[in-house]
């Protein structure tokens, strides 16, 4: 069996649009299921904004553009199977841009953080809820760890995602 999910996620707080240092995380996946157990492998790819706070009011705009490959273990599901609880670890590449390539700011400063190649891996902990035998509705929390870029190494994301499964 296949599934696609679509993923939504606050990044680093709450983004409100007044936040500072908060973001967005878009994703699409593709995961097959395998076996009784419903443990799954997923592939799939994500769009991260995310934004670092700079002089009084300002902030510094970074996406990251990302490739992951997980596997995902069921830990717990009821018996009518309407629910499951995962637990998954992945691994990830993109490329990462600050300011989108921007190095000079309007008040003539420049960022010392480059556009970067970036790689690294996930945990996560997600829950679906089966609303019929192919669509489930979701929730997941999600810790990356991100090397080879000059603007940290952890982003922690919560939301929500749509699964179609056939």
């Amino acid at each position: 069996m296949s599934a696609v999910e679509v993923r939504a996620d606050m990044v680093n707080g709450f983004y409100t649009g007044n936040s500072r240092n908060c973001g967005y995380n878009l994703g699409v996946f593709y995961s097959v299921i395998k076996g009784n157990n419903a443990n799954t492998w997923s592939f799939g790819g994500e769009y991260l904004q995310t934004y670092k706070p700079y002089g009084e009011k300002g902030r510094i705009p970074v996406a990251q553009f990302t490739g992951e490959v997980g596997y995902n273990l069921r830990i717990v599901s009821d018996y009518s199977q309407t629910f499951h609880l995962y637990g998954g670890v992945s691994a990830l590449a993109g490329y990462e841009t600050v300011n989108w390539g921007e190095s000079i700011l309007r008040d003539g400063s420049t960022i010392q953080a480059k556009d970067a190649f970036i790689y690294g891996g996930a945990v996560t902990l997600s829950a679906d809820f089966y609303l019929s035998d192919h669509v489930a509705l979701g929730a997941h929390l999600k810790e990356k760890f991100i090397f080879g870029n000059d603007t940290g190494h952890f982003l922690f994301a919560y939301g929500i995602h749509f699964k179609y499964q056939f």
